[in-house]
């Protein structure tokens, strides 16, 4: 049962070490509005994750069977995550101030807006695939319900852990170099452009994988 658990965290959590848009949002939320809102943000993050790791456990067969709606899903957010840093450009460059980020200028509870940027992020739907479909083939990962309950709840512990260290390390790194938001935003379109090039890749080449 350890083992299990320690699986899914340690998958999720290598997974969450990668630079990309959670982890920059996490950090970027922690130096503008603190480490509380930041944390709301992971658990955010950290349950729609479990929720398609769940989804990509035991609904397989409902997926290959409306891949159309992840196909569209795929190209819709090929087109916000080329918007979004496009805007976060825009921003940066006509930016005078300590403003903040493009993604915080809202009201919405850093929770909510945790969910709802990790459920519109389908990469993750084929990344859990990937990886439990190896797990289970190589008798890994027993195909029982509690093995399945314990590696998901693993999951999102390794989530937490390293969306921690982009909150806190990131918040300190950022700290000491004196970094400021004009550069915080340009970072982030950066990211979000490379995050759109990689998706256009996946869905003209790879888009059921």
């Amino acid at each position: 049962m350890i083992y299990i658990l320690f699986l899914g965290f340690l998958v999720s959590f290598l997974g969450q070490l990668p630079l990309g848009n959670m982890s920059f949002t996490s950090t970027q939320i922690c130096i503008q509005e603190g480490v509380k809102k930041a944390w709301q943000f992971a658990f955010g993050v950290a349950i729609v994750e479990m929720i398609y790791l769940r989804f990509a456990l035991t609904g397989m067969d409902w997926i290959v069977r409306h891949r159309l709606w992840f196909l569209g899903l795929g190209w819709l957010t090929v087109v916000m995550f080329f918007v979004l840093g496009f805007l976060a450009f825009r921003t940066a460059n006509k930016q005078t101030g300590e403003k903040k980020a493009l993604l915080l200028k809202n009201k919405l509870n850093r929770f909510v807006l945790g969910l709802m940027m990790s459920a519109l992020n389908p990469v993750q739907i084929p990344f859990w695939f990937l990886w439990t479909s190896t797990f289970i083939q190589t008798k890994v990962l027993p195909v029982r319900p509690a093995a399945f309950d314990l590696f998901t709840a693993g999951a999102g512990a390794g989530t937490l852990t390293g969306l921690a260290v982009y909150i806190h390390g990131g918040n300190w790194l950022v700290s000491k170099m004196k970094t400021s938001n004009k550069t915080l935003n340009k970072v982030m379109g950066v990211i979000f452009m490379i995050t759109a090039l990689i998706q256009l890749y996946r869905m003209l080449y790879k888009p059921f994988i």
